[in-house]
């Protein structure tokens, strides 16, 4: 698919992706909804107003000129949808070109800002490698797998007021913890600070509190998809999760990508999920519970350290949303979901350094010569991933990078 911008057609941000985010220039500093095509930002909400904007639904314009995605996740799937064929259309077509122009914006010269107010974040448990892998380092004496793990998707709420966009330096926590020969608790700040590489899931459309979404019906709730990287500190973690689960651990900062790549963008990468048939799910986690064939590469100061693929976890978004909702949960407008960690059965495969270094008995060696066991304080991570799209295409998620800086 071509675009009059000067985009090439292997791009994985071409007219296949178009991506939504919240973008501000120098000039005024507002924020508003841009969409990205190959290194440029489109101000959708500019364009909308010049008469475009597509016929007798909602107006996109108004819903774009917001300093958040929620107005527009809101106006629900058909919205979704009509607003990214007319948009493919405006890229694609060159008639337009002229009109759009001074709408355009190298992404080398705007701000990226969080794209949505996160409304609540839960995070889930969905790759059973990684699973197992946690269980073999904490509980070597018991089985891999919690007896509940394969019965439904386990998961934890966490604090959506923490969740920061991509480029957010990540301040080291402090808390309390205990190591094994310990006699007491010690306060400090964390020694094991780690990464999770996931995908997050963005949720449009409320729900009535006491009502629930079906498998099939959770699909339409799924506006797009971030990369998450859920830090980690698990000295505190582990003083702390027995018996309610992660708190502070997890808590003081979840990062996420700048552009939220719509679901109907990996249309070309759904996949279907492992055998769920030892046991088979009950019969509400069953219906049209699809993966994605999504590509994931951490690196940690620039030397590669993994490489996790999405298509390996057991449980779907779809099942992860209507097990959220199954006790009559209602949902809200830029609710956001993680994947849990996603690793394979392979060590380059594996997404967190607590399962890369095996707790810290195995340091990564780094390409400047240094090894980590946990992060140090300065280090960069980075993420990124990609889809098939549609025609042998690419689709680029973005990526989700942070620095870890001294404890306060």
């Amino acid at each position: 698919m071509n675009t009059w911008l000067d985009v090439p057609n292997d791009h994985p941000f071409g007219p296949q992706t178009l991506p939504y985010g919240i973008f501000s220039t120098a000039a005024g500093g507002v924020r508003r909804v841009g969409v990205r095509v190959g290194d440029h930002v489109i101000d959708v909400s500019a364009v909308a107003a010049l008469g475009g904007d597509p016929g007798d639904g909602p107006n996109l314009a108004v819903a774009w000129a917001n300093p958040t995605l929620n107005p527009f996740i809101d106006l629900g799937p058909a919205t979704w949808r009509t607003a990214r064929a007319w948009l493919t259309e405006i890229v694609t077509n060159d008639v337009h070109r002229d009109a759009m122009l001074p709408h355009v914006y190298p992404l080398g010269d705007v701000a990226l800002h969080l794209p949505i107010e996160v409304a609540d974040y839960v995070d889930f448990y969905a790759s059973e490698h990684h699973a197992s892998n946690v269980g073999k380092v904490f509980r070597p004496d018991n089985a891999a797998l919690p007896p509940n793990w394969k019965h439904l998707p386990i998961g934890y709420h966490g604090r959506a007021g923490t969740v920061v966009v991509s480029g957010t330096d990540v301040v080291r926590p402090t808390g309390q913890r205990k190591g094994p020969h310990d006699p007491e608790p010690v306060f400090g700040p964390s020694i094991r600070l780690d990464i999770e590489a996931e995908l997050g899931y963005v949720v449009g459309g409320a729900t009535d509190l006491g009502t629930r979404l079906s498998v099939d019906e959770a699909a339409d709730h799924l506006f797009g998809v971030v990369i998450l990287n859920d830090w980690s500190a698990r000295d505190l973690q582990a003083w702390e999760y027995v018996p309610l689960g992660p708190f502070l651990g997890k808590s003081f900062a979840t990062s996420i990508s700048a552009w939220v790549t719509p679901l109907d963008a990996l249309a070309a990468a759904r996949v279907a999920l492992p055998g769920q048939t030892d046991p088979v799910p009950l019969p509400y986690l069953r219906g049209d519970a699809f993966g994605f064939d999504v590509h994931v590469e951490v690196s940690l100061n620039g030397t590669v350290i993994s490489r996790p693929e999405h298509a390996a976890l057991y449980w779907s978004p779809a099942q992860m949303l209507a097990h959220l909702t199954v006790n009559g949960a209602s949902v809200r407008t830029g609710d956001l979901f993680g994947s849990g960690t996603i690793s394979g059965p392979t060590k380059g495969s594996r997404g967190s350094l607590l399962e890369l270094t095996w707790n810290g008995t195995e340091p990564l060696a780094l390409g400047d010569g240094s090894s980590r066991g946990f992060l140090d304080d300065g280090d960069t991570v980075t993420m990124t991933a990609w889809a098939p799209g549609p025609d042998g295409s690419r689709v680029g998620l973005g990526e989700v990078v942070g620095t870890i800086r001294p404890s306060v």
